[in-house]
């Protein structure tokens, strides 16, 4: 049996249920409720039976030895590296024809993927020391100036999504904050209508993000260098690729970019306003609508092409003008409106929607499952004497809003994410 096609049914009924209450207009039905319940346990027991023949696949291959592949050396008692460009050279010698493996790679660990193992190189490749995975993620998340202010969660090692609750808001009307809890004003012995939170399914998968770094045999034999090298290599572009995809993923296979997301707030160009230019209004505007509850956390991520536009900001005073306030901030402080302005390359080009973005990154989250996962292949560059290492990341995002709100008083919405239109 096919058991994530029929998860997949499962979940696309429970959805279809939830669709249809909504596109009436009504909550759901006592009948409607009893089985988007039903179809709950059917798919946790199918999410439980699904992991469970993957653990049990994996342990079957582990066992297996592998044709055409390094045979393991002398057993060890302890997993011990001098350092990581000794485990990178181990990873290498299991990976070439006739080679050993260093028991080491074996030790402790399992399969890292579905049908495979990591005592076949093709397969599962070796899963990181954990001493040097958190070594490497540090060194992302110093080196990432988007995703490092997120709201990051890390994944369990028996779960690969995570699936939450969230407050289904969007509107600070009477009845409506919080999804429709409401108070009221009353005289003594009188009573009010009841009401409650209105709460919504955040559900967020595991994706992939994998960089390849191509080696000379030479450099493979220095482990200092080696060392060195993948270290700076792999988390640089990590962040890059992460920064890029928080900014700008389009939510498939990758995270849900800000720029793509529902809850993006874009502010108008002024009339008449020149093509690739950025005004005192456009910020004075986009500061009005980030929510204000996220401005304490707020940071404005710009493309370094438009810091000309911001040195030079004017406003109209009576027949003449004089220099922006915002302009002369951010020059003495680098600062505009007291919060921190920083230069990212994955903004837009100057004039587009993303080439200066107002965020309050902990309303975006990022989970990751924080085993690395190294893989190396003589084969792939054999012509140029060079080897390849790969290295995956179990990692996805999505902003923790679905839609701007709208105030208790007035129209304009609010957002965490506000960015400014395109000025063509």
């Amino acid at each position: 049996m096919d058991f994530k096609k029929l998860l997949k049914q499962k979940m696309d009924a429970q959805a279809g249920i939830v669709n249809a209450a909504i596109a009436a207009n009504r909550g759901m039905t006592a009948e409607e409720k009893a089985q988007y319940d039903a179809l709950e346990i059917e798919i946790v027991n199918l999410e439980a039976t699904i992991e469970a023949q993957a653990q049990i696949e994996a342990r079957e291959a582990a066992l297996a030895t592998p044709v055409n592949q390094p045979t393991p050396a002398i057993e060890v008692k302890e997993k011990k590296w001098n350092q990581f460009g000794d485990f990178l050279q181990a990873v290498r010698a299991a990976g070439t024809p006739g080679g050993i493996i260093d028991n080491r790679l074996l030790y402790g660990v399992k399969a890292s993927a579905s049908g495979g193992s990591e005592a076949v190189n093709s397969d599962g490749g070796f899963l990181i020391d954990e001493q040097y995975v958190a070594e490497l993620l540090t060194k992302v998340h110093d080196t990432s100036a988007i995703a490092s202010r997120c709201r990051s969660i890390p994944i369990g090692p028996n779960a690969n999504r995570i699936r939450m609750n969230g407050v289904d808001e969007t509107s600070r009307a009477n009845g409506s904050r919080w999804g429709g809890v409401q108070a009221y004003w009353t005289s003594e012995a009188e009573t009010v209508a009841s009401s409650k939170p209105k709460f919504k399914k955040i559900e967020l998968n595991l994706d992939k993000l994998m960089a390849l770094c191509y080696l000379t045999d030479e450099l493979m034999e220095d482990a200092v260098a080696l060392e060195a090298i993948i270290r700076q290599a792999f988390a640089e572009e990590l962040a890059f690729k992460l920064d890029d995809a928080v900014l700008n993923g389009a939510g498939t296979g990758i995270p849900q970019g800000i720029l793509k997301s529902d809850a993006l707030v874009t502010v108008a160009a002024e009339t008449s306003q020149d093509a690739d230019t950025i005004n005192h209004w456009n910020i004075l505007k986009m500061y009005n609508r980030m929510y204000s509850r996220s401005r304490g956390n707020a940071v404005w991520f710009i493309n370094q092409e438009t810091e000309p536009q911001l040195e030079t900001m004017t406003i109209t005073v009576g027949t003449g003008g004089e220099v922006s306030p915002y302009a002369k901030e951010y020059m003495e402080r680098g600062t505009i409106k007291g919060r921190p302005v920083i230069p990212v390359e994955q903004c837009s080009a100057l004039g587009t929607v993303g080439d200066i973005i107002l965020a309050d990154m902990s309303q975006y989250m990022i989970i990751d499952k924080g085993g690395v996962n190294a893989q190396s292949s003589v084969h792939v560059r054999f012509l140029y004497d060079e080897n390849v290492m790969r290295f995956t990341y179990r990692v996805n995002g999505m902003p923790l809003w679905d839609t701007a709100v709208t105030p208790y008083k007035g129209s304009s919405t609010y957002s965490p994410f506000v960015a400014l239109a395109t000025r063509a």
